[in-house]
């Protein structure tokens, strides 16, 4: 599996378009080929969100499509986001 992270500085705005937009965001994020997972959070003004998929090619594809939608859906802009990414080294569930 592989996993991004994204984060953005100054994210409240995204953070309030996402959440006006979910199902619009689910729908986007989760066609993307081998698609497992997709968490977003807040931690001050700051959003991040994680992908998890089957492999890179889903991880980039996924991180492309999230760039078009926050150029679109956030009129006031916003920076790029951070970005780290690898495959998993370790992952469990309850």
């Amino acid at each position: 599996m592989h996993v991004t992270l994204r984060w953005y500085q100054e994210g409240s705005a995204l953070a309030d378009a996402i959440r006006k937009n979910t199902a619009e965001v689910k729908k986007i994020i989760s066609d993307v080929p081998g698609f497992i997972s997709y968490y977003g959070f807040t931690n001050g003004n700051t959003y991040t969100s994680v992908t998890v998929c089957q492999d890179k090619a889903g991880t980039d594809e996924s991180t492309r499509r999230a760039a078009a939608w926050v150029k679109e859906n956030v009129p006031e802009g916003i920076q790029p986001p951070a970005i780290n990414e690898g495959d998993t080294m370790i992952g469990f569930n309850k």
